[in-house]
């Protein structure tokens, strides 16, 4: 049995920020009288100026660092100075970036962490793993500790970008054909589908594309993909592993990563993309997903990516190399490039490109 952690306050609502200190105690005892480092961007220091200073008025012994890439040098760079600080508590308050160094760095030093989210690109905020950039332009994804706490001003959230918001929306589609290929690769190697953490993550997926709210600015839809990105973090945490949310579309996401780094589209909108083939190499109806897309104004013709249709095809023919050890759709079809192609051509005319 797999012994996981769950955060110790997950507060989502309008106006959090104003009292983020309240929030705070509640999560960690004593937190006034702690050492806590907070840590943001530069780039937020202005947008984020006064919860950050009323932030710091409240807890009195404590440091502003701020971080410049999401690498696993900055991460370490990080812990060291918790551990020669003896900080006791860390803050990330950023997107993506901040959080997954925040989250490594209070992992590696042993400290609780509390994730202050700017924005909703993925299910990073709530997952037991960090993202960090190695060597050039090449990225590995670490375990390391769910946060002790989650606070989510949906205020905040509502001046997110678009296309981060369209991103989370990616993350949390994939489920649907991740979670498809779990089951497969439970009953080719006969391991064990942890049962709770697929309900969490089928739920986050549910959620999210049966509500009714479809306006990616509205407080509504900003509660549930929150909670939806939640429930995918969780759902990994409980099973120890990412398979709740990893299938063979992130394998597709993975192979344009290590490939094709001039491409330029979101984790969130490359798995999207994904489960759009994923789900017909599974011999699935895709029309559904698709449905679910347009509905959220999200543009899946690949060449709205500069994704031609040679690397659409090659990074398919090299997806499943990305990760050997992970049993997926693409272990048991027989991928040409002709199937490829038609699968190509068929999204160009489904979502026709806008540039706009």
């Amino acid at each position: 049995m797999n012994h996981f952690n769950l955060p110790y306050c997950l507060v989502i609502e309008e106006g959090a920020c104003e009292r983020l200190n309240e929030i705070l105690a509640d999560c960690i005892p004593k937190i006034e009288k702690k050492k806590v480092l907070i840590v943001t961007e530069p780039v937020l220091i202005e947008i984020m100026q006064e919860y950050l200073e009323e932030m710091k008025r409240d807890l009195p012994v404590s440091e502003t660092y701020l971080i410049e890439k999401n690498s696993f040098d900055q991460a370490m760079e990080l812990a060291k100075h918790i551990c020669m600080e003896d900080f006791e508590v860390i803050i990330g308050v950023g997107g993506g970036k901040v959080l997954d160094v925040a989250k490594y760095a209070g992992f590696v030093g042993k400290i609780p962490y509390i994730c202050v989210p700017t924005t909703l690109s993925n299910d990073s905020l709530a997952s037991p793993v960090a993202v960090l950039g190695t060597v050039g332009d090449e990225r590995k994804t670490l375990k390391c500790k769910i946060p002790a706490g989650i606070v989510v001003d949906v205020n905040v959230i509502m001046d997110a970008p678009t296309e981060q918001l369209q991103s989370g929306i990616g993350d949390t589609i994939s489920k649907y054909t991740a979670l498809y290929d779990w089951k497969l690769n439970a009953v080719h190697h006969k391991d064990k589908v942890d049962d709770f953490a697929y309900l969490l993550s089928d739920m986050a997926l549910t959620s999210l594309c049966y509500h009714e709210e479809k306006s990616l600015k509205s407080k509504e839809f900003i509660k549930v993909l929150t909670k939806s990105l939640v429930l995918g973090g969780l759902s990994m945490e409980i099973a120890g592993n990412s398979r709740p949310s990893s299938g063979s579309e992130h394998l597709f996401c993975h192979s344009l990563e290590e490939n094709y780094k001039e491409i330029k589209i979101s984790h969130g909108m490359a798995v999207a993309l994904g489960s759009l083939v994923s789900c017909r190499l599974q011999g699935r109806d895709a029309k559904w997903l698709e449905s679910i897309l347009h509905a959220y104004g999200m543009d899946m013709n690949p060449m709205k990516w500069g994704i031609t249709k040679e690397i659409f095809v090659d990074a398919w023919m090299k997806a499943a190399d990305t990760r050997k050890d992970r049993y997926t759709i693409l272990n048991q079809v027989a991928l040409t490039e002709e199937l490829l192609r038609d699968i190509y051509v068929q999204l160009s005319e489904r979502f026709p490109v806008s540039y706009s």
